[in-house]
């Protein structure tokens, strides 16, 4: 039987605090979405300088990753697309939208405990339903009341996952069109890649 991660619900996401970060790629402003201030992991929006929401707005909704976004590792792609995705923003005046949904919404101790399975053979929809959890547990209404809140009502969606397409068009937000968010696959994450673009249907050709 599949668990379902437990997630908080019908929560009101307000802002409860920003400030501006001067990072590699430019200055954002740095906005702690959560229903409560003494929230300790609150959602983040990166919301670069230069944001005009009078147009569509390059948006990329990034679930966190500590393996990779924090210690690069190179078991999967999270690390290098969120700097490609910050690169993008600051560009275009875009925003990152990170979502405290560690590990596909699993957590990550569950993480951990599937990459032991994944190293055993399974892949990474297998790993998951060894565990008894869901293979995609990620939530993106969290990112809705993000940008409703920012008072952006369209946007570019920069990614390659056609469930995060489809939970934003079924949404307030109007998705302009789909950016695809393209990185070179490398040896330790070439096998993780293809299940996504076989088995879950991400938009890139190996």
């Amino acid at each position: 039987m599949v668990k379902k991660v437990e997630q908080k619900k019908n929560v009101t996401l307000k802002k409860q605090a920003g400030a501006m970060i001067p990072t590699p790629w430019g200055n954002f402003q740095m906005i702690a979405f959560s229903d409560s201030e003494s929230d300790w992991m609150p959602h983040l929006a990166m919301v670069h300088e230069n944001m005009d929401p009078s147009k569509p707005v390059l948006t990329r909704v990034h679930s966190e990753c500590i393996t990779g976004d924090l210690f690069g590792s190179k078991r999967c792609d999270c690390g290098e697309q969120l700097a490609k995705a910050l690169a993008m923003t600051a560009e275009q005046g875009g925003i990152v939208l990170y979502l405290r949904q560690e590990g596909r919404g699993i957590g990550i101790i569950n993480k951990l405990k599937a990459y032991n399975l994944q190293d055993e053979g399974h892949d990474t929809i297998d790993a998951n339903i060894h565990l008894g959890l869901e293979v995609d547990a990620r939530q993106y209404g969290i990112a809705v009341q993000m940008l409703e809140a920012l008072e952006i009502p369209q946007i570019y969606l920069l990614t390659n996952n056609p469930e995060k397409v489809g939970a934003l068009e079924n949404s307030s937000v109007e998705v302009v069109n789909r950016v695809p968010l393209i990185i070179k696959p490398q040896k330790e994450n070439f096998q993780y890649l293809k299940t996504k673009q076989d088995h879950m249907g991400h938009l890139f050709k190996l």
